[in-house]
C-alpha cells in the first residue's frame, strides 16, 4: 500500500476530525500566510529587523480570525463532504476578519504600539484574500482526496442522460453517495444549447455524437437517466441501442414518494433521489399514461366491491388500486389456493382497514357463486378469472369452454339476478379474429355481455316511460394486450433462460406484440369500466408493438451474459404473428380517455346468443375436441386457427361452403334452362 493511501486510510476511517482542529488550522493558516505575504513585499532582511512586531501582529490577527469562524461556524462541518455553501462561510467570516483586523490595526498605529500594526491595510488585505484561497484550497483538495480514496473496482464510471437543471440535481446525488457507487464522467443532453459545453467540469455531449466511441474513450461502463428524462430516454430504441452495445449499464432516477418536484426542477435534497438498474420493462417505449382515479375513487368509494380471479397477475392488481378508494368491503374469488393465501395476507398486512373476504372456488360452481352473490350484494364486479394460456387452452378446449364462456354466463347472470350496478369484463386482444380456443372462447364472452347488455336495456324501454326509474346492471367490457411480468408471459421465460445459460426459445423471428404494465392496465380497467354506460368493448392504445426477437437480444444485452443464443422454434399451436385489438370490420368512437376508445362491433340477439353458448356447453361435457372447437367456430365465424389440428375444421367449412356455392349455381342453372 503507498504511503498516500495509508495517510488517507487513518484520516477517513474517522467519523471527522474535532472541530477545535479545524479551527486551529485555519487559523495558523492566518498567521503563517502573513507572515509570508510580509516576507514577499519586504524581503528577508526587512522580515528579520521586524520579526517580534510581524509575529505578534499575526498572532492577532490569527485570534481575530477564531471571531469570524465562530460567527459563520466554518469549522463546524466535515471537511471531506465540503460545499460551494462552505466556501462560501470561509469567505465571508474572513471578511470579517479583515474588518476587526483593520479596525485593530488602526488604533494600534494611533496609540503607537508597532507591535500589533506591523502590516498595512494592503498588507493585511492580501494576507486575508490568500489566507481564504489556501482554506478553500485545503477544503478541496481533502474533499478530492476522498473522493478518489473511497473509489473501487466496483465504482462505474458514468455519464448522466438528463437536461441541464436535473442533471446537476442528480450529479450532485451520486457525488455524496458512500460508499460510492458512481464516478461522473460526462453528460448527455438532447439540449442543443448545451452541446460541448461544461457542467460541474465534465462535458456534455449531444446523442447525435459518436456515444459508442466517446464511451469507450472514457472508460464509461453505466448511464444515469434522470427522472426527467426517462420517457424521452425509453422512446429513442436508437440511443438505447448505443448505450447497450457499448456494454452500458443503465439506471433510472426516480423521485422517492415524499419528495417534492417542482416547475420541473429536482430537489437538491440528495435524499429524494433513489437509482436503480432497469429491466427490460423500463425501456419498452410507451408513453405515460395519465387516469382519473379521484372520479374512479368517488365511484367505488364506501361500495361493495367483487373481484373474480382475484389471485391472478391482473386480478390481484385490480384488488391492490380497488383498496386504495377505501370500498365498504371486498368479496375476492380466486380457485387457486396458495396465491389466493398469498392475497389474504397482503389484505390483512397492507390495507387492513377494508374489509375483505377471500373465497376458493371456481365461478363455473353456480350454487357457491349465488350463495356469494346473495350473501355480499355486490354493487360492481371486475371479472378477471379466466384461463389465458394459448397452447394449454389448444389442448384443452372444452375446460375453455366451462370455465371461461359459462363461468362468465353465470356471473353475468348472477350480477343481473342481483342487482349489480357495474359488470366490468376483462378481456384480451386474441379476442380479434382469434387463431385459437383461448381467444375464440374470450369472444363469445364479450359477444354474450354485449348481448345481454342490450337485452336488458331494451327491456328497461319497454317497460319504463321514464328511464331515470330503472336502473339495469351495465356490462363493460376492456380488451387489451399483453400485460410485462404476468404470470407465464415471455419476459420471466426469457429470464430465466438466460440465468441458465440459454438458449433464449423465440417461436418465430417476426412475431410482434403489444405490451403494456400491469399497474397501466388495470387502471385503465378501472376508469373504462366506471365511467363506461354499459354495452361498450373498451379498446387500449397499446402502443408500439415490439419484436420478440429484439425483445429477446436487449434482455441478453442488458444482462452481460455471453455466448447466449437464441432458438427460433416455430409458431405453438393457434399462435399468430402479431395480435389486433380491432376485428378489420370495427371501427373505433373516442371516449373520455385518449387512451381508450370505443370499438364498433355488431350486435347479438341475446336469445340466440343463449342457445348457442348452452349447447357449446353441453357439447363440452362430452370432452369431444373437434365438435367442441366447430361449435366455437358456427358462433364465431371469423375464427380460424392457424398452426392447430382444428385447421382441418377450417378446410371442411372452406368444402362445404364451395359444395352449397356449387349447389346454388346448379339451382340457378337448372331454372334458367326450363324457365
Amino acid at each position: 500500500m503507498s504511503p498516500i493511501r495509508r495517510i488517507t486510510g487513518w484520516y477517513f476511517c474517522k467519523d471527522a476530525l474535532p472541530y477545535w482542529c479545524i479551527l486551529l488550522l485555519d487559523s495558523v493558516v492566518i498567521f503563517f500566510i502573513g507572515i509570508f505575504t510580509y516576507w514577499m513585499i519586504h524581503k528577508s532582511m526587512v522580515l528579520l529587523e521586524n520579526r517580534y512586531d510581524v509575529i505578534m501582529t499575526m498572532a492577532v490577527y490569527s485570534l481575530l480570525g477564531m471571531v469570524g469562524a465562530r460567527m459563520y461556524s466554518t469549522y463546524s462541518g466535515i471537511v471531506r463532504y465540503s460545499s460551494f455553501d462552505d466556501l462560501l462561510k470561509v469567505a465571508y467570516a474572513n471578511v470579517v476578519t479583515l474588518a476587526l483586523a483593520l479596525i485593530v490595526s488602526s488604533i494600534m498605529k494611533e496609540e503607537g504600539i508597532a507591535a500589533l500594526s506591523a502590516l498595512s491595510r494592503a498588507e493585511t488585505l492580501i494576507t486575508m484574500v490568500l489566507a481564504t484561497m489556501v482554506m478553500w484550497g485545503i477544503r478541496v483538495m481533502v474533499k478530492v482526496l476522498y473522493e478518489v480514496s473511497t473509489l473501487d473496482s466496483r465504482t462505474l464510471r458514468v455519464f448522466i442522460y438528463a437536461r441541464e437543471s436535473d442533471g446537476v440535481g442528480l450529479a450532485k446525488n451520486i457525488r455524496t453517495q458512500r460508499p460510492r457507487r458512481f464516478v461522473l464522467k460526462g453528460f448527455i443532453s438532447s439540449d442543443t444549447r448545451l452541446r460541448h459545453a461544461r457542467l460541474m467540469c465534465c462535458k456534455v455531449y449531444n446523442p447525435n455524437d459518436d456515444l459508442a466511441g466517446i464511451i469507450k474513450k472514457a472508460r464509461v461502463k453505466g448511464i444515469l437517466v434522470s427522472p426527467q428524462c426517462v420517457e424521452e430516454f425509453r422512446n429513442n430504441q436508437e440511443i438505447q441501442n448505443v448505450l447497450i452495445g457499448a456494454g452500458c449499464k443503465i439506471f433510472m432516477a426516480q423521485q422517492a414518494k415524499e419528495a417534492k418536484v417542482e416547475d420541473g426542477q429536482i430537489s437538491d435534497d440528495n435524499e429524494n433521489l433513489q437509482l436503480r438498474e432497469v429491466s427490460v420493462e423500463d425501456l419498452l417505449p410507451r408513453s405515460e399514461i395519465k387516469v382519473d382515479l379521484k372520479s374512479v375513487g368517488e365511484l367505488l368509494a364506501d361500495k361493495r366491491v367483487l373481484i373474480t380471479g382475484a389471485a391472478g397477475s391482473i386480478g390481484s392488481e385490480i384488488v391492490r388500486q380497488v383498496a386504495k378508494f377505501h370500498p365498504k368491503a371486498m368479496m375476492l374469488i380466486d380457485q387457486a389456493e396458495t396465491p389466493e393465501h398469498d392475497i389474504r395476507l397482503m389484505m390483512a398486512r397492507d390495507y387492513p382497514g377494508v374489509k375483505a373476504t377471500t373465497v376458493v372456488a371456481s365461478i363455473c360452481n353456480k350454487t357457491h357463486m349465488e350463495k356469494v352473490f346473495n350473501s355480499f350484494r355486490p354493487q360492481y364486479v371486475f371479472h378477471a378469472a379466466a384461463y389465458k394460456h394459448v397452447p394449454m387452452m389448444e389442448d384443452n378446449p372444452s375446460e375453455a369452454v366451462q370455465n371461461n364462456i359459462y363461468g362468465t354466463k353465470v356471473i353475468a347472470d348472477l350480477s343481473v339476478k342481483y342487482g349489480v350496478k357495474k359488470f366490468v369484463m376483462v378481456s384480451t386482444d386474441k379476442a380479434v379474429n382469434p387463431t385459437n380456443v383461448m381467444g375464440c372462447s374470450k369472444r363469445i364472452c364479450e359477444i354474450y355481455v354485449q348481448s345481454l347488455n342490450r337485452k336488458l336495456r331494451m327491456d328497461s324501454e319497454n317497460k319504463y316511460d321514464d328511464m331515470a326509474a330503472v336502473q339495469p346492471t351495465q356490462f363493460v367490457t376492456t380488451r387489451f394486450g399483453n400485460v410485462l411480468g404476468s404470470n407465464g408471459s415471455v419476459i420471466p421465460l426469457f429470464r430465466e433462460q438466460i440465468k441458465k445459460g440459454g438458449p433464449v426459445t423465440v417461436t418465430d423471428e417476426r412475431i410482434v406484440r403489444f405490451f403494456m404494465l400491469i399497474p397501466e392496465a388495470c387502471k385503465l380497467v378501472l376508469e373504462a369500466g366506471t365511467k363506461g354506460n354499459g354495452g361498450e368493448i373498451f379498446v387500449f392504445d397499446m402502443g408500439k408493438p415490439v419484436r420478440i426477437a429484439d425483445l429477446a437480444k436487449r434482455m441478453i444485452a442488458l444482462s452481460n451474459a455471453k455466448n447466449v443464443e437464441i432458438k427460433y422454434t416455430g409458431l405453438r399451436e393457434g399462435e399468430k404473428l402479431y395480435e389486433e385489438v380491432l376485428n378489420e370490420l370495427e371501427g373505433t368512437k373516442p371516449t373520455f380517455h385518449e387512451k381508450i376508445r370505443i370499438a364498433e362491433v355488431r350486435e347479438y340477439d341475446y336469445e340466440a346468443v343463449c342457445k348457442d353458448i348452452d349447447e357449446l356447453v353441453e357439447i363440452s361435457k362430452q370432452y369431444d375436441n373437434m365438435e367442441t372447437v366447430r361449435k366455437m367456430k358456427e358462433i364465431v365465424p371469423e375464427y380460424k386457427s392457424n398452426n392447430s389440428v382444428y385447421e382441418e375444421i377450417d378446410r371442411e367449412i372452406e368444402r362445404n361452403k364451395n359444395i352449397h356455392v356449387q349447389e346454388k349455381k346448379q339451382a340457378k342453372n337448372v331454372q334458367v334452362m326450363y324457365g
